[in-house]
């Protein structure tokens, strides 16, 4: 859709959220697809919204406006406080955490949200998205990207900066989940891991931060994690702690 066109040779960059991501789905409502054959209901677990394939032209700046709204889905952290302390933000829809791939980057938790849902920015001098980087250099605020998204989020849905629909370049009949299942059935093998293009900025002090999710959880965790299972949360969800070290 690009070769050819004025487009050509501009980076792309992909945009995705997660859709079952507990919260009043219970604390089975997760995906959790195990390794080994990949059928074409757990294509559906991954995307389960007909959204349709949109990409939008957008710049440095504007990039990094995106990740701060979405960084809204934490809660401020106190690093003088030693009480207990929640991460997520429970006024955050989960489909509206957006993670942009292909660039990287750094959450820092210390800071005030910038944006508040509605799309106000609330605190102009705080910005949680910091050293970011594109291709291991600073990233330039005033270079293009074209950003793979969907039709809702690129119209507007979530209220996000720069998000309006007139950013839009690409607007495709294809639907996300199908894109991804081509994908998934044209490469045969695919290794699911994270490449961890963003993570959280250390945070010193002795605080406890917590955040529930599904029990299921702490059957995956490793040692070297820096979340750790604490117990029994609430209405059948698990209690889990991150370090900001």
């Amino acid at each position: 859709m690009i070769l050819g066109t004025e487009y050509e040779g501009i980076p792309v960059l992909s945009a995705g959220a997660p859709f079952k991501a507990g919260g009043r789905g219970g604390a089975d409502y997760y995906t959790n697809i195990p390794a080994g054959e990949i059928a074409l209901k757990n294509v559906a677990d991954l995307y389960i919204y007909p959204n349709t394939l949109r990409a939008v032209l957008l710049n440095g700046a504007q990039v990094r406006e995106w990740l701060e709204m979405s960084a809204g889905a934490f809660n401020q952290i106190d690093n003088n406080k030693s009480e207990e302390q929640q991460l997520l933000n429970d006024d955050f829809p989960s489909y509206n955490f957006d993670v942009i791939d292909g660039v990287e980057y750094v959450v820092n938790l210390t800071q005030p949200a910038r944006y508040n849902k509605q799309g106000d920015i609330i605190n102009p001098d705080s910005h949680r998205i910091i050293d970011m980087t594109y291709q291991g250099k600073p990233l330039d605020m005033s270079a293009q990207f074209i950003v793979a998204t969907n039709n809702y989020r690129a119209h507007g849905g979530g209220n996000f900066p720069g998000l309006d629909g007139s950013t839009v370049i690409i607007q495709a009949p294809d639907e996300n989940r199908t894109v991804l299942a081509n994908y998934i059935f044209d490469q045969k093998k695919i290794d699911p891991s994270a490449d961890s293009n963003w993570h959280f900025g250390a945070i010193e002090g002795n605080i406890k931060v917590t955040f529930e999710t599904t029990p299921a959880a702490k059957d995956i965790l490793a040692e070297k994690d820096a979340i750790s299972y604490l117990g029994e949360g609430k209405d059948g969800f698990a209690k889990y702690q991150v370090s900001f070290k």
